[in-house]
């Protein structure tokens, strides 16, 4: 296949190339293209299946991304916040009146110390003289005043930053889902394309034989154009000799202008029918193309031989489109166990990794002595100090199982039941559609083998009659009257066995398209 086509790809590298529309304004010569090579070209350029290709790519990545559902989950968070203001915690209860009372425990154990030690000039104190004390050595020590109306538990700034992984263990709808994509999606675009190449080969042919029957039909009228011209030179001769009247001699002329006419048409229907081919091959509408072949069918019996139900059974066995209804029966059956899988419980388990920030706006810290309990130092940490920031680590397992959900997955079950029932009454319409095509297809090949029989013997006929009345008519025992009739039955015959023929092809094409041979294994 790939050393088939790649002429065809140099062929249309050459026509899409930058620099060959210029050389296309310069040159006269058109691109000469056989039917075997259009077939390629529309296989490797032709706009619809470069597109439907790209389902295949969308499918490789929709297996990807379903897979993707199984492999650990890694997520990375970071919050900072400001608290403005702050619950206190103890706010309404009797813990709170316990952080209030520790000033006067330190005073008490002051004192008790201050009556048990030996020194004679060691005396307790009044609660007054000891917290003017305490905060002349704050003072001393540079510590600012707090504000009473502050709350001591308040943080400022808090930072939470974390990583967690998460791995599920068990999911239904993951797993099945995953495992029947990878299984069918690619097989199913795929027959897609193959079907659509089958299609879009037998429109290149029809366009091809449409071209070819186009310029042939112009060659006809310009034959037509030819004779209507040697009869009219004959007539005016008769004319002007006296032996025929002047109205022939007018009527000639009508029949050469007709005919010209028709001539000027049947050029521009053969400059259409080339349009639509390039279109199917994907080629610039401003690159001129020739044709190269015949309007004729080789071995026309060939395909007439071929018996209905035979050709019924190839077509159940070969049709792309036939098979991937079959893919898509496989793939509802997935679907209806995805949806009952909702039934069962998921199991993942998980691990967190937090760093967590909680740092004042203040961090000026206040040191006791040890020796002096109104002596203090101080000591301002960083903004990143250790006390600060603390690491958060834990790892688990979870478990969710809807036990109810207000039958929501019971009524998915039942949409995907139908619709797999549905899928089941699709393919067997479609095996039906096979076979009424198929049958007619090999009806409309028989009749046109039998109408290129009949025609190919009229032809003969008109012919040998068209001889006959231009050797009478210059005999002059003939008018140019019979001569005309004779002609225009000979250009007729010509044209109906020329249509014909194409209907021959054509029907042999729909015949091998409605059976499924594949678009690189045959070329009628």
């Amino acid at each position: 296949m790939m050393r088939s086509v790649l002429p065809a790809l140099l062929l249309v590298t050459t026509l899409l190339l930058p620099g060959a529309a210029a050389a296309r304004q310069t040159d006269p010569v058109p691109a000469t293209l056989t039917l075997d090579e259009a077939i390629q070209i529309a296989l490797a350029n032709n706009h619809a299946l470069r597109s439907l290709r790209l389902d295949i790519d969308n499918a490789n990545a929709l297996v990807r991304e379903g897979w993707g559902q199984l492999v650990p989950q890694v997520d990375i968070n970071s919050t900072y916040t400001r608290n403005v203001k702050s619950v206190n915690p103890f706010s309404g209860s009797a813990a709170g009146g316990l952080f209030q009372s520790l000033g006067y425990l330190d005073w008490l154990a002051f004192n008790e110390q201050a009556r048990t030690d030996p020194d004679p000039g060691t005396a307790p104190i009044s609660l007054t003289e000891y917290f003017l004390r305490r905060q002349a050595g704050l003072d001393a020590a540079g510590v600012p005043a707090s504000d009473p109306d502050d709350n001591p538990f308040r943080i400022p700034n808090v930072y939470r930053n974390g990583l967690t992984v998460t791995q599920k263990l068990f999911d239904g709808r993951a797993i099945l889902g995953a495992t029947g994509a990878q299984r069918w999606l690619k097989p199913l675009s795929e027959r897609g394309v193959e079907r659509e190449e089958q299609l879009l080969v037998d429109r290149v042919r029809r366009a091809f034989y449409g071209s070819l029957l186009a310029k042939e039909r112009a060659a006809v009228v310009a034959q037509s154009v030819s004779r209507a011209r040697a009869t009219l030179e004959e007539v005016s001769r008769q004319v002007a000799e006296g032996v025929a009247p002047k109205f022939q001699r007018l009527s000639a002329e009508v029949e050469l202008a007709n005919l010209e006419t028709q001539l000027v048409q049947a050029g521009n229907d053969a400059e259409a029918g080339l349009d639509d081919l390039k279109l199917l091959l994907g080629i610039p509408s401003e690159q001129r193309v020739a044709l190269r072949g015949a309007l004729e069918a080789e071995n026309p019996d060939a395909a007439v031989r071929a018996d209905a139900p035979t050709s019924v059974a190839v077509a159940l066995a070969r049709r792309p489109d036939l098979e991937q209804s079959m893919i898509s029966i496989e793939l509802e059956h997935i679907q209806l166990k995805v949806a009952q899988s909702a039934y069962l419980p998921e199991i993942s388990a998980f691990a967190n990794v937090g760093l967590v920030g909680n740092v004042p706006d203040n961090r000026l810290s206040v040191i006791s002595d040890p020796t002096d309990p109104f002596r203090f130092s101080t000591r301002e940490y960083g903004y990143f100090a250790d006390p600060y920031w603390n690491w958060d680590v834990n790892v688990g397992f979870q478990l969710r199982w809807t036990l109810f959900d207000g039958l929501q997955t019971h009524r998915r079950i039942q949409q995907r039941r139908i619709a797999l029932d549905k899928a089941k009454i699709n393919r067997e319409l479609l095996a039906q559609s096979i076979t009424i095509e198929v049958d007619r297809a090999l009806r409309d090949l028989v009749a046109a083998r039998r109408r290129l029989a009949s025609q190919e013997r009229n032809v003969e006929r008109a012919a040998l009659n068209y001889e006959y009345a231009e050797a009478r008519l210059k005999e002059g025992v003939a008018s140019p009257l019979e001569v005309r009739e004779a002609s225009s039955q000979l250009d007729q015959s010509r044209l109906n066995h020329l249509q014909a023929i194409h209907d021959l092809l054509v029907a042999r094409s729909a015949y091998e398209t409605a059976v499924g041979t594949p678009a690189s294994g045959n070329n009628p």
